[in-house]
Parts: C-alpha cells; sequence; structure tokens
C-alpha cells in the first residue's frame, strides 16, 4: 500500500469556539480515552505550555481531563502554537512512560494535512533534510536546513492544486521541531499563514496546518488506537471539500 493509500481523510468541521478562554474546555475536544491515554483535538492559536510571553496555555486546563483520576494528564508530545489537531496525552506517569518509548522509537504514525503556497514538484516524495536550530538576538531561534543538524524526514503527497496553493498530506517520519513547516518551505512550498518561514497574508491570518489523525499501538495484542482530528473552522470551504474528495472517510474511533 502506498504512502497514506486508503488513510482515514475527512471533510467534517468544528464549530464554534477555537481557544479554551471562558466556557470552552478540553473536555469538549475529547478525540478518544482510555485507562492508559487520551487523544484530544487541540486548537490553533493555544500553546501546550508556558513560554516567556505568558498567557493561557493547554497546560491551564489540564485538570479537565481528570476523568476520576487524583491527577493531571501529562503531553506525551509537543504541538506548536499555531497548529491543530491531534495531541496525546498520558494519563498517569507509568502510562507516560510507555507512551514516550512509542514516540522516541517512530511507532506513533501522525498524518497532518497543510495547505501551502505553489505546486510541490514532483507532486509526492520524501524529503530527507537535517534541520539545525538558529538564534539571533534580534530575531529569536528558528530551524533550518543544514547538514551539520539532526536527521529528519518527511513523507508529502499533494491533494489538489488550485490558484497558485496546494493541500498536501504530511507524514513526519522524525519529530523535529517546525519540521514539517521547514521542509516545506525548503522545497518552495512555505505553508499558508506561517509566521515564522513565510508572510502571513491578511486574507488568512491562521497557519493552516492540521494534525489530522494519529495511530497509537499502545496495547500488545491489540489493534493500535486510532483518532482523527475534525478539520477546524477557520479552515477555507473549497479545501475541506477537496480533502473529502481525496479518499473515503472514516469515523475516529468512538470515546469510551
Amino acid at each position: 500500500m502506498g504512502f497514506l493509500s486508503g488513510r482515514a481523510l475527512s471533510g467534517h468541521r468544528t464549530h464554534g469556539r477555537e481557544t479554551l478562554s471562558g466556557a470552552g474546555r478540553l473536555d469538549g475536544r475529547l478525540l478518544y480515552r482510555d485507562g492508559l491515554m487520551l487523544v484530544i483535538d487541540k486548537p490553533a492559536g493555544l500553546a501546550v505550555h508556558k513560554g516567556p510571553k505568558g498567557g493561557e496555555t493547554l497546560e491551564d486546563h489540564l485538570h479537565e481531563l481528570r476523568f476520576g483520576l487524583p491527577g493531571d494528564p501529562h503531553l506525551a508530545h509537543r504541538l506548536d502554537r499555531d497548529t491543530s489537531g491531534c495531541l496525546v496525552l498520558g494519563r498517569h506517569r507509568k502510562a507516560l512512560r510507555r507512551l514516550g518509548k512509542l514516540f522516541e522509537h517512530g511507532q506513533v504514525r501522525k498524518t497532518y494535512i497543510a495547505i501551502v503556497e505553489g505546486r510541490p514538484d514532483p507532486p509526492a516524495g520524501l524529503i530527507d533534510q537535517p534541520l539545525l536550530k538558529r538564534s539571533t538576538q534580534k530575531r529569536g531561534w528558528w530551524m533550518c536546513v543544514d547538514p551539520e543538524g539532526k536527521s529528519a524526514r518527511t513523507r508529502y503527497r499533494t491533494l489538489d492544486s488550485r490558484e497558485g496553493r496546494s493541500l498536501v498530506l504530511l507524514e513526519p517520519l522524525t519529530g523535529r521541531t517546525h519540521q514539517l513547516r521547514v521542509h516545506m518551505d525548503h522545497i518552495g512550498c512555505t505553508m499558508v499563514g506561517d509566521p515564522y518561514y513565510g508572510e502571513r497574508n491578511a486574507g488568512e491570518p491562521h497557519l493552516l496546518l492540521h494534525a489530522l489523525s494519529i495511530i497509537v499501538p499502545l496495547h500488545d495484542g491489540k489493534p493500535p488506537v486510532e483518532a482523527t482530528a475534525p478539520i477546524p473552522a477557520h479552515w477555507p470551504t473549497s479545501w475541506c471539500e477537496a480533502l473529502a474528495a481525496a479518499s473515503d472517510t472514516r469515523r475516529p474511533r468512538p470515546v469510551t
């Protein structure tokens, strides 16, 4: 089976709040739950933990996800502030150690969708370019392709192209910071709305990068856990329709 052939794609969209201020709650964004793990649909624009500038973060709301356990769940991995979609949490320390090993050894399969400038050439392939973190006092830090950097590999496939932009599926085979954003910029297809590696378009104030689905082989001898996050409300309708037309749809595993 080819890259992402027959994988779960969905044109279903979320509605309502895209932050957690006020009435919004994390338990309303739950995609999967069992005794070890949670998968939530992280909203765009929300950092997962505190940074130097402060502000509301996902960590401020983790108490909403206890579901009867005495402690808060913990992040098993990260998503950038501006990225929406599937985020995995361990419900206790033992579960977090188990999840950490799965992520470390590349056993968790993640699929993203993005809208990028231009048209990838070739339309599908593997980007194998090492990434290095750089920083200056004026600009701060950023990631760049550099032969001295750490190994980074991304599979991609173009689903549709129109009006100078393309809808792409992305599968990171490694987990470097800003990997997908830098790799697409490297091949001349900067992500729409990217404030770091492109220019924010006045008509596209959000980074159009979404963690669509995740597959976690958490339980020995059982099928892997699969979860799919609905497309955020701020995504352009025409691209959502293109995504739905690109493949068969599959509902995420129900919350238990």
